[in-house]
């Protein structure tokens, strides 16, 4: 490939190249996250290696947990400004939050599992089920 020009890639091998499968291409291509660089008269859509960072993008933004609408907004911030860092780091806190907001949800059902659980061993005596009740009231 000589500098300065980007090759055109097929679906396929953009989507081995980004380790997806090329439904995950066209998913994203509905949602409007991402275009071909190009459409053939045959139908076939050629890519560029920026849509292979494009997806491997959007599949590492997915891991932090940020939903595609989000994702969307990011992929635009890709692109250097002065206050893209500032801003990338807003919409990261506030995905942090999300996150430590969950955490502590799962923590409150491990506890409450912890202690059901429990309460069920102690009850081996019984035909009644301490977790089955809890959860009926």
């Amino acid at each position: 490939m000589a500098m300065g020009t980007q090759e055109n890639l097929k679906i396929g091998v953009v989507a081995k190249r980004s380790n997806v499968n090329v439904q995950t291409i066209r998913y994203y291509e509905r949602r409007g996250i991402l275009k071909p660089e190009k459409t053939l008269e045959s139908g076939y859509r050629l890519y560029t290696e920026d849509s292979v960072k494009t997806i491997k993008f959007i599949k590492h933004a997915q891991e932090l947990g940020f939903k595609l609408e989000e994702i969307k907004g990011l992929l635009n911030l890709r692109t250097p400004s002065v206050s893209r860092c500032q801003t990338v780091r807003k919409k990261a806190k506030l995905r942090l939050e999300g996150v430590q907001t969950k955490i502590a949800m799962l923590k409150q059902i491990e506890k409450t599992l912890k202690q059901l659980i429990n309460n069920c061993q102690k009850n081996k005596t019984s035909n009644e089920c301490p977790i089955i009740e809890s959860m009926e009231d």
